[in-house]
């Protein structure tokens, strides 16, 4: 089986006059698509992923532009500063948002509403004052929506 949800990224107050992007591709090969330049407020992010695998699989398996990571831990960059092009900055930084949690019941969710999708919202300032990056700590997780 293989299908398409979609799932947004909340990042709540982020560092103010810094670029947030979302990555699409990995390695060097890659680009930042629907970048925003941070005014404080609230950013949304929102793109599709593919499931893969069988209900028989403990968990689903994720693929697409966006999905990055190792099989068994994937996950999501959102660019920031000179990673998603911006010159004027001292920031370099990723955040990395895990898939972890997601379930064959959510996608079924997904899959019988596809008005729903499943939303993360995560701080977009770290303890530094600087943009959150790193791996999301504490993971809140996605929830229907």
């Amino acid at each position: 089986m293989e299908t398409e949800i979609t799932l947004q990224i909340i990042l709540v107050k982020p560092t103010k006059d810094v670029d947030f992007g979302l990555q699409k591709g990995s390695g060097n090969d890659y680009e930042t698509i629907q970048k925003q330049r941070s005014d404080g407020q609230d950013l949304f992010f929102k793109f599709p992923v593919k499931i893969k695998g069988e209900k028989k699989d403990l968990l689903p398996k994720f693929s697409g532009h966006f999905v990055q990571g190792p099989a068994n831990n994937k996950f999501i960059y959102i660019d920031i500063g000179t990673y998603a092009g911006q010159t004027n900055t001292a920031w370099s930084r990723r955040l990395k948002i895990p898939l972890s949690g997601i379930t064959w019941k959510d996608i079924d969710k997904l899959i019988s509403s596809p008005s729903h999708i499943l939303e993360t919202i995560v701080p977009g300032t770290g303890r530094d004052g600087g943009p959150n990056c790193a791996t999301v700590k504490p993971f809140a997780g996605w929830h229907l929506k």
